[in-house]
């Protein structure tokens, strides 16, 4: 995923109440999202074209055999918004790259 797309979709998500941060593979980037039970769901950091999800647990693939989330029937309200991640000194630590 693009970084600047990447760094979008993080916005959003933190602008709903969602814990999201901005994942910086080796060379592609992507976006995080803490899950309960210390697993974390990492979206578009492998370079492939569709949008799918890896849910790990301490850097591992974790057990799809035993999942422990359910569908709902329909979507939750956002949460309050949460801040963006960097705050004043984020253009300085991305070294000015916004377009």
């Amino acid at each position: 995923m693009d970084e600047f797309k990447a760094r979008r979709v993080v916005d959003a998500l933190r602008d709903r109440g969602v814990n999201a941060h901005l994942f910086r593979g080796t060379v592609e980037f992507g976006v995080r999202v803490p899950l309960p039970g210390g697993r974390e769901a990492e979206w578009d950091n492998d370079g492939t074209a569709g949008l799918e999800a890896q849910v790990m647990q301490d850097g591992d693939l974790a057990d799809y055999d035993q999942p422990i989330g359910h569908q709902r029937t329909s979507s939750p309200p956002p949460a309050p918004a949460l801040t963006r991640e960097g705050g004043v000194f984020r253009r300085f630590i991305d070294g000015f790259r916004y377009r």
